[in-house]
């Protein structure tokens, strides 16, 4: 292999694969000739060692725990923006100027309520339906009611789509919690921060005023931003694909929805609280804990290591101490379920085996401790990431509309059922 290209050989051919060079992280090899000029494909399943596209967006250095967005890193980000900072970073390559940030902001908010028709949506769902569930129906819906912004070739259409899904996320991931709760709908309030907005219309009651924690406030900006993108994960691969087929982009979102919903990417926070309420009490770790060791047991420690990361998650690393902040502010040592989380916390950090195999509590484990505190049920968990995922769904969605050179997504497979064979009428078979 030289430093340009490797060569293939396959049945006496030889070919070129030109090596594709990073800004950051590993080397690609073009394999794109492979079946014109060998008549064979890859084989990848989960596609964890192809690079499906290009991009400019998100670096993730799995080996020592690196995530940048557009080239910051993520502590930096976390530590001294807002969420509409970083959605303006995410969407436009560069961080805002004070000038630019209130603009952006402002052309946010014309957008946050939603049209009065999509209160007759969440009619047709049974009470005990699942947030997620009622999300990705309303989401697809957004293309019955706003057909200016369906024009994916009109650069102005595409702007305007991405501002109103960035809007009005947090407006239906509301009306989907207060709907299962029988409450009222709490319309936006645009003098409030994005985050804080959001918490106004999941907490609000008419009878009388909300009073903003601004610990709350913090904390909710920073898990936003900490989930705002994450590179070629399954639902952003999934809002790529959908997208590919140029499909509008209020139903590329719901698709990105509906991947995200899996207990294996962004349900893995509710995952954790359920696992917490079965260990039961702080007695009990010690048996789970062994349980998680043993190979032939079912269990597993849900919110430590990622697929990705192998060393610590920077995430968990900036959201453990807002986690901290939440728990300190709502007197978390009075909650048993908290407290057992955090003692959980304590031995799996100091356990070898754990610390062998870098099974670190990941941002999944810490948002979801932040969310039990804020009075928020589990069953919203994967709606709030979802929220805040929204800005890099798009972004990414925008670069591969933008990209002359994409093309529809077409995997291929490697077919392993009956070769062709006679067919048989219904009285021979």
């Amino acid at each position: 292999m030289s430093f340009d290209s490797a060569t293939l050989t396959y049945k006496g051919k030889t070919i070129d694969l030109p090596a594709l060079k990073a800004t950051e992280g590993t080397t690609v090899l073009d394999i794109r000739a492979l079946y014109k000029e060998l008549d064979v494909f890859t084989y990848d399943p989960g596609f964890t060692s192809t690079a499906s596209c290009h991009s400019n967006i998100t670096f993730i250095d799995g080996e020592i725990g690196r995530l940048l967005y557009r080239g910051y890193n993520i502590a930096d980000l976390a530590k001294s923006c807002d969420f509409m900072e970083v959605c303006y970073l995410l969407l436009k390559g560069e961080l805002p100027t004070d000038v630019e940030r209130k603009d952006f902001v402002k052309e946010i908010n014309k957008h946050s309520m939603v049209h009065d028709q999509m209160h007759n949506f969440f009619k047709g769902f049974r009470r005990d339906a699942h947030p997620m569930a009622i999300l990705i129906g309303v989401v697809g819906a957004l293309s019955a009611f706003y057909h200016d912004s369906l024009d994916i070739k009109d650069p102005e259409q595409r702007d305007l789509a991405t501002y109103r899904m960035i809007a009005k996320l947090p407006t239906l991931a509301a009306m989907a919690y207060r709907y299962s709760m029988g409450l009222p709908f709490v319309y936006p309030k645009n003098t409030l921060s994005y985050s804080a907005n959001f918490l106004h219309m999941m907490f609000a009651m008419p009878t009388e005023d909300y009073a903003m924690n601004p610990v709350f406030e913090k904390a909710m900006d920073r898990i936003f931003t900490l989930h705002a993108d994450h590179e070629q994960n399954a639902s952003t691969s999934t809002v790529r694909l959908a997208g590919s087929s140029m499909a509008n982009p209020f139903a590329c979102i719901a698709s990105g929805i509906a991947a995200l919903w899996g207990p294996a990417h962004g349900g893995a926070n509710e995952a954790v609280l359920n696992m917490l309420e079965e260990i039961g009490d702080k007695k009990n770790i010690p048996e789970f804990i062994k349980r998680a060791k043993d190979k032939n047991d079912p269990f597993r420690l849900m919110g430590f290591g990622h697929r990705v990361y192998k060393n610590y998650d920077p995430r968990a690393t900036i959201i453990r101490e807002t986690a901290h902040e939440v728990l300190k502010e709502v007197g978390g040592d009075q909650d048993p379920l908290l407290e057992l989380a955090m003692e959980l916390e304590r031995i799996a950090l100091q356990d070898q085996y754990f610390i062998e195999r870098k099974l670190y509590p990941n941002v999944d484990f810490y948002s979801g401790i932040i969310y039990k505190a804020m009075g928020i049920p589990a069953s919203m968990f994967t709606v709030l990431f979802a929220v805040g995922r929204t800005v890099g769904w798009i972004a990414q969605w925008r670069e591969m509309i933008e990209d002359p050179s994409q093309k529809i997504g077409r995997p291929r497979q490697l077919y392993r059922g009956k070769q062709e064979r006679a067919f048989k009428t219904v009285a021979n078979r």
